[in-house]
């Protein structure tokens, strides 16, 4: 079984990978979604997973991953006790990312960012400001799921990379067939 066969056996047995017609947090429509919040209940899953992620930056140098709330906290928690160093997370306040809780990101630290879907890298960027204010070095960012058509400018390294159209809302074909949408995820209502 390749690496892209056991993550994708582990998204669809979890329920992670859905199938139906979505409003994504863009506005355009899809008729895929990955919930990786499904797969993350799971420790030892999760773990098999992001060890494929994992294998991928091992002999990269870098000193702490951080991980966007909510999607990249458990992500974080489980690359940096998989790879024997600390990881972190940045949360909202007052709809700005930002360090809180004690944390902290030493001048010149080199850290990897960690999420569970990279779709249009706005959290990751949003993350990556807040590691360069205070000085430090963003390496790459690694994911579950790389979901990516658009450029990122770090290295990102994922257990998957997947292509999942999406449409414009007044070019779905699923809305044309009448066919209901949800909003998943952190930014919907589900």
């Amino acid at each position: 079984m390749t690496t892209d066969e056991l993550v994708l056996n582990e998204l669809k047995e979890t329920g992670a990978l859905l199938q139906g017609h979505f409003l994504l947090s863009s506005g355009r429509h899809s008729d895929r979604y990955v919930q990786c919040a499904r797969l993350l209940q799971y420790p030892d899953r999760a773990a098999r997973v992001l060890a494929v992620a994992a294998e991928q930056f091992r002999p990269v140098p870098f000193d702490l991953i951080v991980g966007p709330a909510m999607g990249g906290i458990i992500v974080a928690y489980e690359l940096a006790r998989q790879l024997g160093k600390p990881g972190i997370f940045v949360e909202r306040e007052n709809s700005v990312m930002s360090l809180r809780r004690g944390f902290a990101i030493a001048e010149g630290t080199r850290c990897i960012i960690s999420e569970d879907v990279v779709t249009t890298g706005k959290s990751s960027e949003e993350t990556a400001k807040v590691i360069r204010e205070c000085g430090g070095e963003v390496v790459g960012i690694a994911c579950i799921v790389n979901r990516s058509a658009e450029l990122i400018q770090y290295p990102v390294w994922s257990a998957v990379r997947l292509t999942i159209e999406t449409w414009p809302a007044d070019d779905c074909p699923l809305c044309k067939q009448g066919i209901p949408w949800v909003k998943p995820g952190s930014r919907g209502n589900a």
